[in-house]
């Protein structure tokens, strides 16, 4: 008996020690750029094309589901986008345009379905970039690096 608690102590201390040693976001605090991994080497990419239009957000509620169209699990507080054309994977810089807020995103999904609107940000994102309020905004989109080919290019 006394064995067993000795084992489920010294594991518990095992697991204590390793939690503390991964690097983990905290939940209390918004998520900055440096907290995605994917869009860290980004910052002074060469712009590759830029299109102007207006963005909205979306969420795992109005996405009907939990995953993307490529596949990725959707989360609300994620650094992706939806757009009609780019392919999956295509690393976009988007700026609000009317605060100058600006974040990097990897298009994992398709729409908008509005015909007014070029792109929709997760609704973390839209919070990051300061119009979650508004809805909708104009926005600066410029493409820092093609995504992958082996979709259809629209």
């Amino acid at each position: 008996m006394k064995c067993k608690q000795v084992s489920r102590l010294l594991i518990g201390a095992l697991l204590a020690s390793l939690a503390s040693c991964t690097y983990l976001p905290s939940l209390n605090r918004p998520a900055k750029a440096s907290d995605n991994p994917d869009t860290k080497n980004y910052r002074n990419h060469p712009v590759l094309k830029t299109y102007y239009g207006i963005s909205s957000w979306y969420s795992i509620k109005t996405n009907r589901g939990r995953t993307t169209a490529s596949g990725r699990h959707l989360s609300n507080g994620a650094y992706t986008a939806a757009h009609k054309t780019l392919p999956f994977g295509t690393k976009v810089r988007v700026t609000c345009l009317f605060n100058g807020k600006s974040e990097i995103l990897v298009i994992t999904d398709r729409g908008p379905y509005r015909r007014s609107r070029i792109i929709d940000v997760t609704i973390g994102s839209a919070q990051r970039l300061g119009f979650y309020s508004r809805g909708i905004t104009k926005v600066k989109v410029e493409v820092l690096e093609w995504g992958n080919w082996r979709y259809k290019k629209m």
